[in-house]
């Protein structure tokens, strides 16, 4: 009997252990990644920062970026659209994931077409049981010349 209750025990500590490494559901990362995209087009601030952390940081070809920058930079959009494809998650750790993906935008900037795909990428960390982008950039795709 001794001998069944530690093997139970150790079972049950193996699995919590497993369970607590377990990778990050890609669907469940792919809706917090929308769910970001989303609260930007639309201009929600407040529901914005429920998935990006306040120690936000941001690169891109126009910059760098912190939280303040980049909720100043929501006014100047007039995002129409925008369709993520492509996605995947790699995971760094039990409370780190790295996403890359595509992304399909429409809209303008500051009055200027910025329509197109974007390769993007997005690190996430888990702070407090909760996902949170601490990390984004991401690059307009360029369609290669006619002599490539």
């Amino acid at each position: 009997m001794k001998k069944y209750i530690t093997c139970v025990i150790i079972a049950f500590f193996a699995t919590v252990a497993v369970s607590i490494a377990a990778p990050p559901d890609k669907d469940a990362m792919m809706e917090k990644e929308k769910a970001a995209w989303q609260a930007f087009k639309d201009k929600k601030p407040d529901d914005f920062k429920k998935v990006v952390s306040a120690k936000f940081l941001g690169v891109y070809t126009e910059g760098m970026s912190d939280m303040q920058k980049e909720l100043a930079d929501m006014q100047k959009w007039d995002m129409k659209s925008f369709a993520i494809s492509d996605y995947k998650v790699t995971s760094a750790g039990p409370d780190i994931c790295l996403t890359t993906y595509k992304v399909a935008v429409e809209g303008t900037y500051d009055g200027k077409d910025q329509s197109g795909t974007y390769n993007a990428g997005s690190l996430w960390k888990k702070q407090k049981g909760q996902w949170q982008a601490i990390f984004h950039t991401n690059v307009k795709e360029e369609k290669p010349s006619a002599g490539q």
